[in-house]
Formats: C-alpha cells, sequence, structure tokens
C-alpha cells in the first residue's frame, strides 16, 4: 500500500517505533501509555508552539479513571473543577436553576461520579509534562506532508542505505520488519532541508482536517450543519460581573449566550454564543466587540465588562467518521476519525478512549510478545463505539435545541448516564473471550453469546459476530448491551468494575483500579480454587506484561502467602512505585493479594453467586476447586471470566495477549528496534478464535 503524496527527497532519515502525530489530548494519552511501556516514541504536532483551544471542557468519569492509570488524575482534578449547577434566563431576567449532577456520587464500582472541568490547554500541559518525564518531548513545528509504507519491499531511501552497508546490512527476518516501516516526510524544517523519519507505526491523532487521514486517502463521510452555527472563545470579564459558583445560560427567541468560569483563572470566562449575522442572515466571523454586542444583547452586562477575548473560533455541527481507522501500518484516533456534536462533550472524551485501547496493543506487539493481528481489533472495538458515539451526541443536541426553546431549558438536556463513558464495552469483540471462543477451530455465530436470544443476528463489517446489534446509518453495527444483575457481574467485553479493598500486605486502603493501574494485564482469582492458576500465572508471565491479584473474602483463611502474591515488603515497594509514577517496566512486582473487606468486589464480579452455586453443590466440601478467574486488559475491560478449574482457558487467552510468557518477550535492550512481523510462540488456535 503506498500513501506517498508531497515526499520529496530524503536527506535525512530517523528510526523510531511509533510516530504520534498531533500533541492534543489523543495523541499525548497515547505517547504517555507507550512511553511507559518502555516504546520508543516520538510525538509532533505542526504547530510552532503547543496547541491551545476554548471547546472540550475536561474529561468524563471514564477518561478521569484513564488519567489515574497514567498518573495525572490529582494533578488534573486540582487544575480544574466540580461542574457547576446551571442558571438559566429569559430575557435577560432567571427563571430555572439546575443541576444535572446533584443525585450523583460516587459508587464503590466508579470512584468517578461526574465530569471534570479543566481547560483544555491546560489538560495538555499536565499530560506534556508526564510525558517529559519519560524523556520524551513534543517536537513543534513539523508537519507531516508524506506517508509511504511498503510491506514486501524496502523504499527506495532504504535500499539505497542499506547498499554498501558492509558486514553489519541488515538481512533475513529483520530486514523484513525493516521494509515494513513507514517512511514519513515533514515539511522544511528551519535548517531548510527535509527531514523523514522512518516509523514501525504510525497514529494520526491530527484532528478533524487531519494529514494523516487525507495522505491515506481514507474517506470522511457524514454532514456539516451550516444552520447550527456557535461562535466560542476564552474571554475575561470584569471581576464580580457575575456569580462564579454558576454556569450562566441565556437562551433568547433571537440567540443565546453562555458563559461558564474557566477553572484557575480569577476572571476567565468559557463564552459561547449565537453568532452575530449579516443581513442576507449569514453568521459572521466572532470578534471581541462582536463578543462584547452579544454580552449586552442577551444578558444586560455593559460590553465594556468583557475586557479580553481569544482564541476565537466558529463552530458548525460536524458529524462525520472515517470509514476505517487502519491502513496497514498507520492508525487514527480522536477527531482524525470521528467528529462528533457538541452536545455531550464527548469529542475529546472519545479520543481519549481510542489511545488507551490502541496504546496496550501497540506495545504488546512491539514487545515482541502479542501477534500484530491483535491490532486488528482496534478498529474491530472502536469504530462501531465512534458510530454510536455518533447517534448519541446527535440525539442529545436535538433533545438540547427542543429544550432551549422552552423557557427553563438548558445545557443540562445533554447530560445523561450515557456521556459519562463507563457504559462502553465490546462484547462483540474477538478478544472478549468465553470458552466458545477459546475452544472452537471457528469463530462462533451469534446463538454462542450467553444473551443470544435476546440479541439479534448482525455482523460487523470486519466478520466479527455481533450479538445485540443495532445498525447506524453508515452500515455499522451498534451494540446496546443488556444490563446485567449484581450476581452476574460483568461480561467479556464490559468496563471492568472499580471496588475498594484492604492491601492484603501492608493493610492501606486501596481499590481494584489501583491494582489495575500501569501497562499490565491484571488476573484477578476470587475463591480458594483459584490459587493454582495465580501460581501459574505468575510463574509464566511475572515481569513481563500480566499481574496476579488475589481477592480474599473478609472471613477467608489467607494461610501462606503464595507464589503469586508479595510479601509486606514487596507491597509497600509497589505503594511506593505508584506514588512515584513509576508504572512501566521499572515498576515492583507484578504479584499482591486485597482483602474485600465489605465484599464490594464480589458484589462488582458477580463472584458472590458463584461461591454461593459451588458450596451448595457441595463444593467447598470438595475443596480446591471453588472460585473464579477474571482476565481483566491493560484498558480495564474483561476479556475472560472463567470457573477456577479451567486453567486451559486462561491460559490460551494470556498467549494471544501476551505470547508464552518469558520467553516470548524481546530482551529489554532489542524493544525498540527489532519488531519482526510474526512470532512462532502464538498458538494457532487462539489465533483463529
Amino acid at each position: 500500500m503506498d500513501a506517498d503524496r508531497g515526499a520529496g527527497t530524503v536527506t535525512s532519515t530517523e528510526v523510531t517505533d511509533v510516530l504520534v502525530v498531533g500533541a492534543g489530548p489523543t495523541g499525548l494519552v497515547l505517547a504517555c501509555d507507550l512511553a511507559r511501556r518502555g516504546i520508543a516514541v516520538r510525538i509532533v504536532d505542526r504547530s510552532p508552539a503547543p496547541p491551545r483551544t476554548s471547546r472540550a471542557k475536561g474529561p468524563n468519569p471514564r477518561s478521569l479513571e484513564i488519567l489515574d492509570d497514567l498518573g495525572v488524575a490529582e494533578a488534573v482534578l486540582a487544575a480544574g473543577s466540580a461542574p457547576l449547577p446551571m442558571l438559566k434566563y429569559r430575557d435577560r431576567a432567571p427563571v430555572a436553576r439546575a443541576d444535572p449532577w446533584a443525585g450523583s456520587a460516587p459508587s464503590p464500582d466508579a470512584a468517578y461520579d461526574r465530569a471534570w472541568l479543566v481547560a483544555q490547554w491546560r489538560l495538555e500541559e499536565i499530560l506534556r509534562a508526564r510525558l517529559a518525564g519519560y524523556g520524551v518531548r513534543v517536537e513543534l513545528g513539523r508537519e507531516v506532508v508524506g506517508l509511504t509504507q511498503s510491506p514486501d519491499a524496502p523504499t527506495e531511501a532504504e535500499a539505497e542505505a542499506g547498499a554498501g552497508a558492509g558486514p553489519e546490512a541488515e538481512d533475513g527476518p529483520e530486514a523484513d520488519a525493516e521494509a515494513s516501516r513507514v517512511v514519513v516526510t515533514f515539511a522544511e524544517d528551519r535548517r531548510g532541508e527535509e527531514a523523514a523519519l522512518r516509523a514501525r507505526y504510525v497514529v494520526g491523532c491530527d484532528g478533524a482536517h487531519s494529514s494523516v487521514r487525507k495522505l491515506l486517502g481514507i474517506g470522511f463521510e457524514g454532514t456539516t450543519r451550516e444552520d447550527q452555527v456557535m461562535v466560542c472563545g476564552d474571554v475575561e470579564l470584569a471581576e464580580d460581573a457575575l456569580d462564579r459558583g454558576l454556569w450562566h445560560q441565556w437562551f433568547d427567541e433571537d440567540g443565546a449566550v453562555m458563559l461558564c468560569p474557566i477553572p484557575g483563572t480569577r476572571t476567565g470566562w468559557w463564552f459561547q454564543a449565537g453568532p452575530e449575522r449579516d443581513g442576507r442572515g449569514r453568521p459572521l466571523a466572532p470578534t471581541a466587540d462582536g463578543f462584547r454586542r452579544l454580552l449586552a444583547h442577551h444578558t444586560g452586562l455593559p460590553g465594556q465588562a468583557l475586557t479580553r477575548a481569544e482564541l476565537l473560533s466558529t463552530y458548525r455541527v460536524n458529524v462525520r467518521m472515517a470509514d476505517r481507522f487502519r491502513a496497514g501500518q498507520v492508525f487514527l484516533a480522536g477527531d482524525a476519525a470521528h467528529v462528533h456534536a457538541i452536545a455531550g462533550g464527548l469529542g475529546m472524551n472519545t479520543g481519549i478512549q481510542d489511545a488507551f485501547n490502541l496504546g496496550w496493543k501497540l506495545g504488546e506487539v512491539l514487545a515482541g510478545r502479542a501477534d500484530p493481528e491483535l491490532l486488528d481489533t482496534y478498529e474491530e472495538e472502536r469504530l462501531p463505539v465512534a458510530a454510536r458515539t455518533l447517534d448519541l451526541t446527535s440525539e442529545r443536541l436535538r433533545a438540547t435545541l427542543e429544550a432551549i426553546r422552552r423557557p427553563g431549558g438548558g445545557l443540562d438536556s445533554a447530560i445523561t448516564a450515557d456521556t459519562t463513558g463507563l457504559g462502553v464495552g465490546y462484547r462483540w469483540s474477538s478478544l472478549a473471550a468465553d470458552r466458545t471462543h477459546l475452544d472452537a477451530s471457528t469463530r462462533p455465530d451469534a446463538s454462542s453469546h450467553p444473551d443470544a436470544h435476546t440479541r439479534p443476528d448482525r455482523t460487523h463489517p470486519t466478520g466479527v459476530p455481533h450479538p445485540n446489534a443495532v445498525t447506524h446509518p453508515t452500515g455499522v453495527p451498534l451494540t446496546t448491551g443488556a444490563p446485567l444483575t449484581a450476581d452476574e457481574g460483568p461480561q467479556a467485553g464490559d468496563r471492568a468494575p472499580d471496588a475498594p479493598c484492604t492491601d492484603a500486605a501492608t493493610g492501606a486502603g486501596t481499590r481494584l483500579h489501583r491494582v489495575f493501574a500501569g501497562p499490565r494485564t491484571t488476573v484477578l482469582g476470587f475463591g480458594p480454587g483459584s490459587a493454582a492458576v495465580l501460581d501459574e500465572v505468575a510463574a509464566t508471565y511475572g515481569g513481563t506484561g500480566v499481574r496476579t491479584c488475589r481477592v480474599y473474602a473478609a472471613d477467608e483463611d489467607r494461610g501462606e502467602n503464595r507464589a503469586g502474591e508479595q510479601s509486606q515488603e514487596q507491597g509497600e515497594e509497589q505503594s511506593a512505585d505508584r506514588r512515584e509514577g513509576r508504572t512501566g517496566a521499572e515498576a515492583g512486582p507484578p504479584g499482591c493479594a486485597v482483602i474485600d473487606a465489605e465484599g464490594h468486589a464480589a458484589a462488582a464480579y458477580g463472584t458472590g453467586a458463584s461461591a454461593r452455586a459451588d458450596a451448595s453443590a457441595g463444593g467447598t466440601a470438595s475443596g480446591a476447586r471453588t472460585g473464579t478467574i477474571v482476565v481483566v486488559r491493560p484498558d480495564h475491560h474483561v476479556g475472560l471470566r472463567v470457573p477456577a478449574d479451567d486453567a486451559r482457558s486462561v491460559r490460551e487467552y494470556l498467549r494471544r495477549l501476551h505470547g508464552t510468557g518469558h520467553s516470548a518477550a524481546r530482551p529489554p535492550e532489542q524493544s525498540s528496534e527489532r519488531s519482526p512481523d510474526r512470532f512462532p510462540d502464538m498458538v494457532d488456535a487462539v489465533r483463529k478464535g
């Protein structure tokens, strides 16, 4: 596949494992996730200075969980504020007040119950600082103008570089790996010469006008509503002009103004409004004076109360999605892959969640543990989510536009449980394993899914069975997932619930999501029968991308520490790792044990019902086999849930994600430069599953 458009003569060629194009939240989250895994990553942005934007107002609860995993949630919370109650006006008079979050609170299975207000530029500062801690800095002023990838033969430049290289020239399998790299060409740099870079993989996180997507020739179908226009900017108002404890919203017959305080500032506000229009009804470009006129007209405040306006832009409702998220060694994420209506605040958040899904998969493939086919699951999982998000945000926009026609209606109409992101899962994915996936020689049909009797039989374009699917207008099936009772717990593909518990080694309070944090898969063991599987996993994968965690009931006899558990000293080391941000290869031992003192973990994972059923069948008396194993992927989604005596399923699932254990991993010193296309240790039967 050749996407060579605009590439010129290469005068210098650098090499990296992953090039991230675009340094917004999506690109920065991906770069942080890769860097902590020890992957050689570079991130570029065409802007000469760090980009600043006024639109995204902060992460939703699911994105906060991701930021927590990356070690920056505390900084984000400190830099922002909780979402504010909304005061709504009509004809300059207050008519209603709403607090969409008044009835919500953190729960045992979700520590974050609401979105958080923080300026996007501030969030990006925090992520850049985190990335710099790994020795990676954003390379500004680098614009991608050409992409060339050829999986079968080296590019002309690579061939010339290899010719005459002497006895150390590459050949054999590693030469094939080199040949499949992407050559990325940049516009002229400050030295007046054209530079290029070879990357094993490239990820375009460069926004709705993505150069990467255009160079690949990937379609971006959808609509732009020219009649749904808003002007935006960051403004400063005179002190005490408005109460900064409220999000003020004026909705009138002839337009609207919305003002939300920017956290961390004394006088800064986010300004959004219907635009001024010319005599023919066409929207005018935003200006500071125009903002002053809109302010005076709708709010009654004097225009002079607005003392400064910057980052002015015009927003048009744009609903588009790429027809594919991957072309060879190049991926798309965030706005480069999909753009949504602004209602619900899901644009930036969906991009962050794209990055978290892709990062661990790239990491495992580049580390030599997983087969490159694992990367196919990125599009398989995230494209249907993007399609569903397009529908959700468009529906929320319709609901909001309808609400503001009536006095008292406002932006609270855009906020629902769906906008938290906590319900997003991948039950249709080929990585959502059960015994059928692992035992069958071919993919199961929809009837093999446990809920198949309630779900239409539809198929995703990739060929993956897609139970419980409805179809997006683009033809992409979506899922809606039937709700589970507390006893059932999450199914494969669902977000893994959080739960408060106690560190068995130190006695300190912790949470399951703290156990999951860092670039590893986690194998949870509930019940005494899980010990043998945890021991086997620890022996096979300890230190190579998998951790084990024994979850003890409050009244359960712990006995002696097993091989898969850590000592108190190791537990204290691991706590120090988390405090100091060591979540990558430098972090402490991968095994742990927690006590489910209040039963929240058992309730969240549905293991209480399983234990009761085993006990009633005499399982406890027969001893040794009672329990459940849950494999949690690095992105906090359940991959597998099986009885504790099903070691084979656990073994085969982990082989798919992480190879055969210690023997599958490359030596650390080779990890950034050697990524063969095929790994003989992969199991053919699992690949088929």
